[in-house]
């Protein structure tokens, strides 16, 4: 089975080696890495180009400007050839070297259209200090409807279903992935699984992490969605999951 591992970058110098260097270091091989740079101003590209040999082939990559983060995924996904897609952003890495080793054998063993796990958030300073621990444990299907959704980093997906599914809807500026998932999931009822694995380590700061100014534009696009995709939910329910977050950072600070 082929994956189609995908990176967005721009302007990614100081964070973009770790990425690249987590893919590498995969023990599972019959991958392909697709790097769409956003036209990056920095040392970007000297980077991909740098580590581009290692790859034997098996990375491909382009330098174009976009329309954000969505459209450059959307890019990546029209360029995969593999059997299996997942997003790994320029910020994070894989937290062990076999990930991609396990996703494979839980696609090879269970009929399911995706898997996902769980991740982690850690400080840009220290990156062996764990600042929030993200399961995807808890999440089913009709969580959705209060906002809940798989660990979108930890998501990897049959390249078949994309056609069913869609790609990226470019017209949401910080929630792209979340209707992404509720058309996958919730409308299309696609065949998932959990795996108890982290997946990803991510650093904090990223656009959906950055403060009241974010949530307040998550809540906007979260309700949104729901509308353009005919679903029923309220600014009650979508709001339950914060709590379920705080109790996330605490206990990620209990286990320090």
């Amino acid at each position: 089975m082929k994956f189609s591992i995908i990176t967005a970058t721009y302007n990614s110098e100081a964070t973009v080696k770790d990425t690249i260097e987590s893919v590498l270091r995969q023990t599972y091989r019959d991958i392909e890495y697709i790097i769409v740079d956003g036209g990056s101003k920095d040392k970007t590209l000297e980077i991909v180009k740098h580590y581009e040999p290692e790859f034997e082939g098996r990375m491909k990559w382009i330098s174009e400007k976009d329309n954000g983060i969505y459209d450059a995924m959307n890019k990546g996904i029209r360029m995969a050839t593999g059997d299996v897609v997942g997003i790994l952003n320029s910020d994070d890495f894989y937290t062990s070297e076999n990930v991609l080793e396990h996703i494979n054998r839980a696609f090879l063993t269970n009929d399911v259209d995706a898997v996902y796990a769980d991740i982690h958030f850690v400080d840009n300073d220290n990156l062996k200090k764990t600042v929030r621990y993200y399961s995807s444990k808890v999440f089913r299907r009709w969580l959705m409807r209060l906002g809940f959704m798989p660990a979108h980093p930890s998501f990897y997906i049959k390249r078949e279903c994309l056609d069913r599914v869609g790609l990226y809807d470019t017209s949401y500026r910080i929630a792209a992935d979340f209707e992404f998932l509720l058309r996958a999931i919730f409308i299309n009822r696609i065949r998932t699984r959990y795996m108890k694995e982290d997946f990803v380590t991510m650093r904090t700061g990223g656009v959906s992490t950055s403060g009241l100014s974010s949530h307040k534009m998550i809540m906007k696009e979260h309700l949104r969605a729901f509308k353009e995709n005919n679903i029923y939910t309220n600014r009650l329910l979508l709001s339950l999951r914060y709590v379920y977050k705080v109790g996330e950072v605490i206990l990620s600070r209990i286990k320090k």
